[in-house]
């Protein structure tokens, strides 16, 4: 089957930008109309998704700032920073604000889903540069082209994608699904021991001790041609080189290589703990001195410990014993102030219990992750072939387009 056409996007569309909201306009629970940032945009790996907002404005505060609201169905995407070269696409389900950051494509004619699929083929980082701001004018989207076949195809195609999109998130939602409940049924049972100890019932429980009489912090230099080791808010420990850009915080130090990391070291980032990084290493390489790098004492288990020190900054705890916190953050840097901390006494046999089943979970975490990938990959290149024409959706609707995602 022939490719579609294209057209600019400026014959068919119409652009809105944002306007900047003051702090006084936000956070509203109600109001006329929602006013969406850059945080709404919420993750999900469907092309075709709807979009809700924690804040809301009246008619009288988009009036005083000169905004116009995007109407329903509209796609609304990042036009600065980091958020737009991860290019979500959503569409507007109601007429909304946006704030200066976000900009939203009207179509003037066809189906709103298929404009979101045609959308995301496009790389905005393209036309972003290499500037340390990334940003994107409205010119320069008037001026995009786009597949654009005829309004009755656009809704084959949409009705297409949508379920058969569908049908490769739902197998990869299962799989990461099961490896959570794993994981929650792993939290349960590293609290059970928390609220059996006297952190919780100073009378009956059982035993704490600081965590410097349970954890050795190390100091090593930092190794040659070793890759940066970062701790992620999920609680792994890895090279970064291995995993996503995304899901720490830099370090601001001049020497961000400053001490080696082996394997099962369990490592607490100094200002990025409270939020989870904390967790025990999974490879060798080298990480800042923000970290604090440490061994298990005696025969404790390094898996273990470093899920109890994580769940115990979720839930508020360690932050109890900061020095000092700022936005987002709670500083932890203190090796003398945080080694202080009690936390509950386990059986050596008990941890190793717990640890082994937080290792024997990693293959499947990894297997996940790949399936994730793998399916990633395949969406997009499904959506690639039906948008441009490659194939008549109205024949492949048969087809297993989900083949290679069930690892």
């Amino acid at each position: 089957m022939s490719s579609y056409p294209t057209v600019k996007l400026g014959r068919v569309a119409r652009i809105i930008s944002g306007v900047a909201f003051p702090h006084s306009f936000q956070g509203q629970e109600s109001g006329e109309y929602p006013f969406l940032k850059v945080s709404d945009l919420s993750t999900q790996r469907s092309g075709y998704s709807v979009i809700g907002a924690q804040n809301w404005v009246s008619r009288g505060d988009i009036s005083t700032l000169g905004a116009r609201l995007a109407p329903t169905g509209s796609v609304v995407f990042p036009k600065v920073g980091a958020a737009l070269l991860k290019n979500p696409r959503r569409l507007l389900r109601q007429p909304s604000a946006m704030d200066n950051n976000l900009m939203a494509v009207v179509p003037q004619v066809g189906d709103p889903r298929f404009w979101v699929y045609a959308l995301s083929l496009i790389d905005l980082s393209e036309l972003a540069g290499s500037g340390p701001l990334p940003y994107v004018n409205e010119a320069q989207i008037r001026d995009l082209r786009i597949s654009f076949p005829d309004e009755r195809e656009q809704r084959h195609i949409a009705d297409f994608l949508d379920i058969e999109i569908s049908k490769v998130d739902d197998l990869v939602s299962k799989k990461e699904r099961l490896v959570s409940l794993m994981n929650e049924r792993i939290d349960s049972q590293v609290l059970q021991h928390v609220g059996s100890s006297q952190l919780v019932n100073r009378a009956t429980g059982h035993p704490t001790l600081p965590i410097r009489r349970i954890l050795t912090k190390v100091t090593r230099p930092a190794a040659a041609n070793s890759g940066i080791i970062t701790a992620y808010r999920d609680g792994q420990v890895t090279e970064r080189s291995l995993r996503r850009a995304e899901g720490y915080t830099l370090s601001a130090s001049a020497d961000p290589q400053g001490q080696n990391v082996r394997v099962d070291d369990v490592v607490v980032h100094g200002l990025d703990g409270f939020a989870g990084a904390i967790g025990a290493s999974e490879a060798i390489g080298n990480c800042s001195p923000v970290y604090h790098v440490c061994t298990p004492i005696g025969s404790g288990d390094a898996h273990f410990l470093g899920r109890l020190l994580r769940l115990l900054a979720l839930q508020g705890y360690l932050g109890n014993f900061a020095t000092s916190t700022r936005e987002r953050a709670v500083d932890f840097r203190n090796w003398d102030l945080f080694g202080r901390i009690p936390i509950p006494i386990v059986s050596p046999d008990e941890q190793r219990e717990i640890g082994d089943r937080i290792t024997k979970l990693r293959p499947l975490r990894e297997l996940v992750t790949r399936s994730a990938s793998l399916a990633a990959e395949r969406r997009q290149a499904l959506i690639t072939a039906a948008v441009t024409g490659q194939f008549d959706v109205s024949t492949a609707s048969g087809r297993n387009v989900t083949d290679g995602v069930t690892a």
